[in-house]
C-alpha cells in the first residue's frame, strides 16, 4: 500500500485543487492520497473562508486522508511553512509527494540545490541590508548566482520543499502551472484562490470556479474589530509577537487608532522591505497571541493530528501506526502546541452560532 501527498490550504477549495488532485490519481493510480492541510489559518496570513472540519468533508470526497499542519507552521514563511509539512510528509511515510508550479521540477531542484551554499546565505543578507524584503532577496540571489528567474511564490515554496525532502526517499513530482490557473481571467473554470478571494471582497458570483460544496460552507470572517482591540490594550507590548521586528510595531502603533479595516491598515503599514502577505502574517500573529516565546518552543512538529479518513485512509493509517515516530492524534492530546491550536479555533469561532467544543471533535469519516 503506497501513499502520495499534497500539501495545500484550500482557502477556498476550487475546481483547480480538483484538477490537481485528479493529475495526481493519473500519475500514481491506486495510490493512497495523503493531504497536509492548513487549518483555520493560511501561510499569506489570511483566515479560512471555511473553517477546516468543513474543509476535511470536502476534500474527502477526493482523497484518503486529511491531516492538520499546526498553526505554528500553518501562518509563517514559506521556509516554516515548508519544513512543517514536509516533516509530516515524512513521518507519513509517503513514497511521493507533487505539488504545482509555475517553473518545471529541474529547474526548481538545480535553484534548491544553490540556497543550501554558505554564498548563497551570504548574497541574501547583503541584499537583506539593502532594505529588501525577503523574497525579493532570494529571487535575486538566486538569478545571480544561475541565471534561473525564480519570482513567483509557488515556486519559491517548491523550492523550500525540495530543500527539505533532498535527504528523505520520497519521489517528488511537480504539475506545471499555466496562466489558467493564477491569472484573473474570468473566462476560464479553473483561476487561482486569490483571484477568488478577491471576487468574493467585491461581492460577485463565484460559482463557475468552485464545486457546490465550497459555495455552502463558505463565510465572512472580519476579526478587524478583535485585532484593533488586541493591538489598542496591548500598544507598548507588540514586539513579544512573532514577526513584529525591526522597529515595525512603531507604524503599527502610528497607524492603528484610525484604521477602519485591516486592508487599510496593511497598505498604511506596507513599505519596501515589508510584504503584503508578511504584515498580514505579523498581524495575524498578534491577533492570536502567537509569541516569539511560542515560535522558539514549538519549533518541530510534536504530533500527527488526524481531520479526516475515508476507509482506504483509515487502513492506511493502521498499517503505518506501528512505524510512526509521533504520536497518532484522533481526540484531545494534552500538549502545549494542541492546547494552542484549540485556542486559536476558538478565536476563529467567536462569530460561529453553532460551537461545537474543539475539545471533543474527532476526525471526519
Amino acid at each position: 500500500m503506497k501513499s502520495v501527498g499534497i500539501i495545500c490550504e484550500y482557502n477556498p477549495f476550487h475546481n483547480g485543487h480538483i484538477y490537481h488532485i485528479e493529475k495526481v490519481k493519473e500519475m500514481y493510480p491506486n495510490y493512497i492520497i495523503v493531504l497536509i492541510m492548513s487549518g483555520n489559518y493560511t501561510e499569506r496570513g489570511d483566515i479560512s473562508l471555511i473553517d477546516k472540519w468543513h474543509k476535511t468533508k470536502i476534500a474527502l470526497q477526493y482523497v484518503d486522508l486529511v491531516i492538520e499542519l499546526p498553526f505554528p507552521f500553518s501562518t509563517q514563511s514559506a521556509d516554516i511553512f515548508a519544513y512543517g509539512s514536509t516533516q509530516l510528509l515524512k513521518e507519513l511515510k509517503v513514497n511521493a509527494f507533487v505539488f504545482g508550479a509555475e517553473s518545471d521540477y529541474d529547474t526548481l531542484y538545480k535553484a534548491a540545490i544553490i540556497q543550501n551554499d554558505k554564498k548563497f546565505n551570504n548574497l541574501v543578507k547583503k541584499y537583506l541590508e539593502k532594505g529588501i524584503n525577503y523574497p525579493t532577496a532570494l529571487s535575486k540571489t538566486t538569478y545571480d548566482l544561475t541565471k534561473i528567474k525564480i519570482d513567483k511564490p509557488n515556486d519559491l515554496l517548491g523550492i523550500s520543499y525540495i530543500k527539505n525532502l533532498l535527504n528523505s526517499n520520497i519521489e517528488i513530482k511537480t504539475i506545471k502551472r499555466t496562466n489558467d490557473f493564477h491569472n484573473s481571467d474570468l473566462n476560464n473554470s479553473i483561476i487561482s484562490a486569490s483571484t477568488i478571494r478577491n471576487l468574493l471582497k467585491e461581492k460577485k458570483d463565484i460559482s463557475k470556479y468552485v464545486p457546490v460544496e465550497t459555495l455552502k460552507y463558505l463565510k465572512n470572517h472580519d476579526y478587524f474589530p478583535y485585532l484593533k482591540y488586541k493591538i489598542i490594550s496591548e500598544i507598548n507590548n507588540l514586539n513579544i509577537y512573532q514577526t513584529v521586528d525591526e522597529g515595525i510595531e512603531g507604524r503599527i502603533k502610528k497607524y492603528i487608532y484610525n484604521a477602519n479595516s485591516l486592508e487599510e491598515l496593511i497598505n498604511n503599514i506596507k513599505t519596501k522591505r515589508y510584504t503584503y502577505n508578511k504584515i498580514k502574517r505579523m498581524l495575524l500573529h498578534i491577533l492570536c497571541g502567537f509569541t516569539k516565546d511560542h515560535a522558539k518552543i514549538m519549533k518541530n512538529i510534536e504530533y500527527i493530528r488526524v481531520l479526516g479518513f475515508n476507509k482506504k485512509g483509515q487502513k492506511y493509517l493502521n498499517k503505518i501506526k506501528k512505524e510512526l515516530n509521533l504520536p497518532l492524534v484522533t481526540k484531545y492530546y494534552k500538549n502545549a502546541m494542541f492546547d494552542f491550536e484549540i485556542k486559536v479555533d476558538m478565536l476563529y469561532n467567536l462569530n460561529k452560532k453553532d460551537k461545537e467544543s474543539e475539545y471533543s471533535r474527532k476526525p471526519i469519516h
